[in-house]
């Protein structure tokens, strides 16, 4: 599996690089700055690319917009994003693009390894990868969701992060019937029709956290 590799500290970047082929990933070039990442994109079209939001050479939000360029020149390009903080705006914008796999990991959670890699293979396959703090705070910023309640909240964060039924149960220690009882209670109230298609049900969040 290809990967593109976009981060600026030095160390973090080889780091990542000996990971990722540790786990026979092929990092097929690592850049460290903004104005390179694109073109690197372009040039390789990777399985996924893994992208630090904040670039040179103004660290503010190189990376995240690179990556949104690049997947209108890629259609459906896979791209998982790493960073220390939420930023909002362009999140909403990356995951409104519901063609190809997405994910927002904050950087603390490379710590755990697996975790980290399951994230990068689900992001390749399709899938959806959401940090637990990017769901929360982006929910936060909804008023609507007022009308839900806490579990219903967190049952919406799990579904975001793209776990199932059987998974969310398992992570809340409820049982599988209570948690189909929520997520019948989440689409009823937010007006979306229940679907037993997991990717289905994580496009009707982001779907509902774009606006």
């Amino acid at each position: 599996m290809r990967v593109v590799l976009a981060e600026d500290l030095a160390l973090l970047r080889d780091g990542l690089t000996r990971l990722l082929e540790a786990f026979e990933f092929e990092v097929v070039e690592a850049v460290d700055n903004g104005p390179a990442l694109l073109p690197a994109l372009i040039k390789h079209r990777p399985d996924v690319a893994v992208v630090d939001v904040r670039l040179p050479p103004t660290f503010t939000d190189e990376g995240l917009q690179a990556a949104i360029a690049a997947r209108t020149e890629i259609p459906g390009l896979p791209v998982l994003v790493l960073s220390q903080h939420v930023e909002p705006l362009y999140a909403r914008e990356l995951l409104s693009d519901r063609n190809g796999g997405v994910g927002y990991l904050l950087k603390d959670r490379i710590s755990n390894v697996a975790q980290f890699v399951d994230a990068v293979r689900r992001v390749a396959d399709g899938g959806t990868a959401m940090d637990p703090e990017v769901v929360s705070q982006l929910l936060a910023r909804r008023e609507p969701l007022a009308v839900l309640t806490a579990r219903e909240r967190e049952v919406l964060g799990e579904m975001a992060e793209g776990r199932s039924n059987a998974a969310i149960a398992a992570k809340l220690f409820v049982t599988e019937k209570a948690v189909s009882k929520h997520i019948n209670n989440i689409f009823t109230k937010l007006g979306m029709p229940p679907s037993d298609d997991d990717n289905r049900r994580v496009l009707a969040v982001l779907t509902y956290l774009n606006g």
